[in-house]
């Protein structure tokens, strides 16, 4: 399952492991954080090359894992998980060293607090929000939002649906059939880069967002898909539902939903 870490307000890809229990964390963006380059990926490449020379068998443990990249693609990047990387981290000098373990760390600790009790997850999320700035409102939509997906994701995982490209397909037609843009194209009406498209939803979006996907997830548990091309049938007649009440809104209101507003900035 992949997530968006942050260390400083700065974003951490990552990738857990239900299967052998721990974290997996994009080298190129560790490096990016101890050590402001320019070019993270030229400095790891350096940096590997170097190590490689020396024996250094922590690099060739290392493995490579499909996230999400700047582009908005799944592309496959160099990985370590938690006791690999405290051992880059000795080859990287930079002053973040020592707080970048203490986070590290305390990462670690928090995951095993929420597998024994997931309301912890939600609370910690609740006061990150209110940390950032969101509203209220805003907040309790954004978590009923993360409830509605692990709802669905759940689903597909039933049906046979795969984590990563093939979600990410179902993903992209349940976004593009109600609201009209990809999850690309999403985020570069409210030009993002990095950031969780979702978490700049407004209310409106989020609750059509939300709409799309429990429909979804309602009509697959009612069909039962068969395969990824009736999947993508359901995907589409979920979204479909959210596309005639988004409609139906904006020709009331005379006003777009889907805008380039961002969360904080609308709802502040």
């Amino acid at each position: 399952m992949n997530h968006l870490q942050n260390f400083n307000d700065k974003p951490v890809r990552t990738a857990w492991s239900e299967e052998q229990n721990k974290w997996y964390f994009s080298i190129i963006d560790v490096i990016a954080v101890l050590t402001d380059s320019i070019d993270p990926s030229a400095y790891w490449r350096k940096l590997k090359q170097r190590l490689r020379d020396e024996g250094n068998e922590t690099v060739t443990n290392c493995h490579g894992l499909k996230m999400l990249a700047v582009d908005g693609k799944m592309r496959r990047t160099d990985v370590a998980d938690t006791e690999q990387l405290f051992r880059l981290i000795q080859s990287i000098p930079s002053p973040k060293s020592e707080p970048f373990k203490v986070w590290l760390a305390q990462l670690g600790s928090e995951r095993l607090d929420e597998m024994e009790d997931p309301e912890i997850s939600i609370d910690r999320a609740l006061e990150n929000y209110r940390r950032l700035g969101y509203s209220e409102n805003w907040i309790n939509q954004r978590l009923k939002s993360i409830e509605i997906r692990k709802d669905l994701t759940d689903e597909w995982k039933r049906v046979g649906v795969q984590e990563g490209v093939q979600f990410a397909t179902l993903t992209d037609i349940i976004t593009k059939t109600w609201s009209g843009f990809t999850t690309k194209e999403y985020k570069f009406l409210k030009g993002l880069k990095k950031e969780n498209l979702r978490d700049n939803m407004t209310n409106m979006e989020l609750i059509l967002t939300m709409l799309a996907e429990a429909s979804t997830k309602e009509i697959s548990s009612a069909t039962n898909p068969k395969n990824l091309e009736q999947s993508k049938d359901v995907a589409q007649k979920g979204g479909s539902i959210a596309k005639i009440a988004r409609k139906e809104l904006e020709s009331k209101t005379g006003q777009k939903v889907v805008s380039s507003k961002k969360a904080k900035k609308k709802l502040n």
